[in-house]
Formats: C-alpha cells, sequence, structure tokens
C-alpha cells in the first residue's frame, strides 16, 4: 500500500514567501546558471539571453539579501567580482532538479512544435 504524504495546509506565510522569492522573473534562471558553475556577471548574461543588465543586478541583489547569493569581489587587476550560491542557495538545488523534470513532462510546449531541449541533470550542464 502506498504511503500517503499529510495534507498541507491550505496557506502559509512562509510557503508563500519562498515561492515569491524564486518565483519572480528570471530567478530560476540566474539560479539554474549559478548551480551550472556560472560565477562572473558575463557568464550569467551569456547564459541567460534576454535578459537586461539591469534587471539581471538587480536580482542578484536581491538573491544575496536573500542570503542564497554571495557576492565575492577578488582584488586583482582589474576587479572581479564572482557570484556563488551560499550553502541556503545550494539547497535548492533539489527544487530546481525537480521543477526542469516536471517542465519536461508537463510543461508548456513550444510554439512552433518544434521538440525541446533535453534538460541534462549533470552539473555543469546546460
Amino acid at each position: 500500500m502506498p504511503r500517503t504524504q499529510p495534507p498541507l495546509p491550505v496557506f502559509c506565510d512562509r510557503f508563500q514567501s519562498a515561492i515569491e522569492i524564486i518565483g519572480r522573473r528570471w530567478t530560476g534562471a540566474i539560479l539554474r546558471a549559478l548551480m551550472g558553475g556560472a560565477t562572473r556577471f558575463g557568464e550569467l548574461r551569456t547564459q541567460i539571453p534576454g535578459m537586461s543588465d539591469r534587471l539581471l543586478s538587480e536580482r542578484l541583489k536581491e538573491l544575496e539579501a536573500e542570503g542564497l547569493v554571495r557576492r565575492e569581489v577578488i582584488a586583482d587587476t582589474p576587479v572581479r567580482i564572482e557570484y556563488h550560491l551560499t550553502e541556503r542557495g545550494q539547497a535548492l538545488d533539489g527544487v530546481v532538479r525537480e521543477i526542469a523534470r516536471w517542465v519536461e513532462e508537463w510543461g508548456p510546449r513550444p510554439a512552433d512544435g518544434a521538440p525541446r531541449e533535453r534538460v541534462s541533470s549533470r552539473r555543469g550542464s546546460r
């Protein structure tokens, strides 16, 4: 007999806050890129086509304020800035992978009917 899970509460403010953080436009793409190993602003910009520099900067600041991303300034010539997931951000890996799996099975199909790219579960893959 399959094990049933307890019912989820109809409303949970902690759950709602978490969904609003990771559900903001482009945030999922940023998290995926960081999980894949991207660290520099330019790398993120390249991996997330269509996102403006201003919005990328804004989202990175928000993720940093939420404790999901750490901004590291590297004293070099020129100064380098890298972004890394914190332990809290890395803990979202399973969630992001599960959403990617769900999209493959249930997500919207491309309008042109072309097959979608498979999402690789290997770290560092796009």
